[in-house]
Parts: structure tokens; sequence; C-alpha cells
């Protein structure tokens, strides 16, 4: 069985919906994953755009600790208010705060991906915080990561 990503939301390949740019909606997607494999102690995800104008990236969601029997998060879970697992903890964006960033790529700057992933984690806490920025949830996934699946879609801002 391998690790696969869903989404009510987002479609692989497909535009981002409203819900999940800056200015229209600013909600976290639905996400949804199965068959973890043996060993996963928690769940991490990220939202990364790896064609954002800064020469790195920009993180748009780091989420750590997620229990390994949470196999879902609804709509709006890492936006302000949201409803995130007990013990789940959110990074700082590229926009400077923990929780869900939209998409908001600079008018006419063409089409941007956003790689959304779940990661299947091999202890039950990664060593982050909600200050640290989307390359250390990165460095410390890097060593501790079993599995990992992604949905990627794409957003352009033609105005």
């Amino acid at each position: 069985m391998s690790f696969t990503l869903t989404s009510t939301d987002i479609r692989d390949g497909g535009v981002l919906p409203d819900a999940q740019v800056q200015s229209k909606g600013n909600t976290s997607p639905q996400l949804a994953w199965s068959g973890a494999p043996e060993g996963t102690k928690s769940y991490a995800i990220t939202c990364f755009d790896p064609d954002a104008p800064t020469g790195s990236g920009f993180w748009h969601w780091t989420v750590a600790n997620i229990p390994a029997e949470v196999t879902e998060l609804p709509a709006g879970a890492g936006s302000p208010g949201g409803d995130l697992p007990k013990g789940a903890i959110q990074g700082r964006t590229d926009y400077g705060q923990p929780g869900f960033g939209g998409a908001a790529p600079p008018a006419g700057h063409g089409p941007h991906r956003y790689i959304f992933t779940v990661f299947a984690v091999d202890v039950e806490s990664l060593d982050v915080n909600a200050d640290n920025s989307g390359a250390i949830y990165g460095f410390n996934l890097h060593f501790h990561t079993l599995a990992k699946a992604s949905i990627t879609a794409t957003y352009e801002n033609k105005h």
C-alpha cells in the first residue's frame, strides 16, 4: 500500500481554488492521507511555493506533531481560529506568523505551484516550535520522514 494524499478542496494538477488564495478566502484546504508506513508516530504538513521570486521559494504553511491516529484535517484547520488536533503545532510562514497563508503571487509573474505535502514521521514530536521557519521544519523533516505524498496546484494573479 502506498502513502497517498487526497483533498476535497484541491486537485493535483488543477488550479488552486479562491478559498486558498490570500485575498479571497485564505482557508487551509481539507486534506486526508492513507497508507502510512509501519513505524509512523506522527505527521507533518507543508505548503511551499517554489516559484516565488525570492531565490528560496515561499513557505505558506508548516504543521508538525499531528498525532499518528489523525489522518485528516478539515478545511480551515490551519486558518486563524481553526481546529488542529491536540499536540499539533504550526510554524511561522514567510508571511511572518504561524498558520496557513494563502496564495498571493505577484501580479503578472505567471503561474506559481503550491505543493501541499504530508509527511509520515518516525517520531511523535519534531524539535520545532511556532517561531521556526519552513526551512527549520524542512531540516527536521529531512531526518525523520518515512514517506511523503503531495498534491500540487497552481495559481496565477493576472491583475
